[in-house]
């Protein structure tokens, strides 16, 4: 189990007990002491950029550092302070945010991080006693968010009219980037569709390559079966299609997703989870509301050439 930052404080402390350390030789180090899984040591935070280990053994550094137990001599190093030499030597010091309260630099870092509005703070006292770093609760609402959004936005895709359905998978696959730049590149066929075809994109101006669509506008208790992956199939043979796209509101059956690889990779299925994600991540039925820029410091910028 991967230990949250606070846990992580003390051990960050004495691993420079014997002088300056890279802060990334430490993360190797406790994912060792803490016996890590190699599955946990590549574990990352929902953004994708950063190992959760590695973010925790940040955050515990930084904690640090703002009460003045550790400095920086340089880029990616630590070491610590007069003070944190006295911290680690006490073993009986149960090392966490409370305990750091106890320094008014760390108070002070407290004071300015708090953010009023309508009595409410950005950093408050639970939340830095919390086993999650703020990379990680900031993240986590995020995905709730978007989780919650996909499941509104699905509702309101059920309840829509299956003409309405049909044409934004079209606008979907056009936002993603096929069928190019020209105007018209895609179409639903809604009432007039053509053996089971829904719509249609020209991936090339003359409509020479073309991807067919089929779309299935079901409730969660339905599931797409094998029967309508193989009507689906039979309509691309009839078209002479070399590119398919089924896309549900709902799921398919483990029967169609092995009678897809039966026929080929010719058919793509896209299932409503996924279709919510891609909605979601190309602004198709949803906008963005708020933009939050996430800074950190640049530590290069203060490097300075003594020689």
């Amino acid at each position: 189990m991967i230990p949250d930052y606070q846990t992580l404080m003390r051990p960050v402390l004495t691993a420079a007990m014997n002088g300056p350390r890279r802060i990334s030789d430490v993360v190797s180090d406790l994912a060792d002491e803490f016996g890590l899984t190699e599955e946990e040591r590549q574990e990352l935070l929902p953004s994708g950029k950063q190992t959760k280990i590695t973010n925790r053994v940040h955050w515990a550094r930084s904690y640090l550092k703002q009460a003045g137990l550790v400095q920086n001599p340089k880029r990616g190093w630590y070491e610590l302070s007069e003070a944190g030499r006295n911290v680690a030597r006490d073993e009986t010091v149960i090392l966490n945010t409370e305990y750091l309260k106890r320094f008014d630099a760390f108070n002070d870092f407290m004071d300015r991080s708090k953010t009023t509005k309508d009595d409410d703070t950005v950093l408050s006292e639970a939340e830095t006693d919390s086993i999650s770093t703020p990379d990680e609760s900031i993240q986590t609402a995020h995905q709730r968010l978007n989780e919650a959004l996909a499941s509104n936005l699905l509702d309101l895709v059920r309840n829509a009219s299956p003409a309405f359905f049909e044409r934004l998978i079209v606008d979907l696959l056009l936002a993603m980037g096929y069928g190019g730049s020209w105007e018209e590149a895609g179409r639903a066929l809604g009432q007039t569709g053509d053996n089971g075809i829904d719509g249609v994109i020209d991936q090339d101006p003359l409509g020479i390559d073309q991807i067919y669509i089929q779309a299935k506008r079901y409730g969660p208790g339905n599931t797409v079966g094998a029967g309508d992956i193989r009507d689906f199939f039979g309509a691309l043979n009839i078209k002479k299609a070399t590119k398919g796209i089924f896309v549900t509101t709902s799921t398919f059956s483990a029967g169609a997703k092995q009678t897809v690889k039966d026929l080929g990779s010719r058919i793509v299925l896209i299932d409503g989870q996924q279709l919510a994600r891609l909605m979601i991540r190309y602004n198709i039925g949803c906008r963005d509301k708020d933009i939050i820029y996430i800074k950190q410091v640049d530590e290069s910028f203060f490097e300075e050439d003594l020689n």
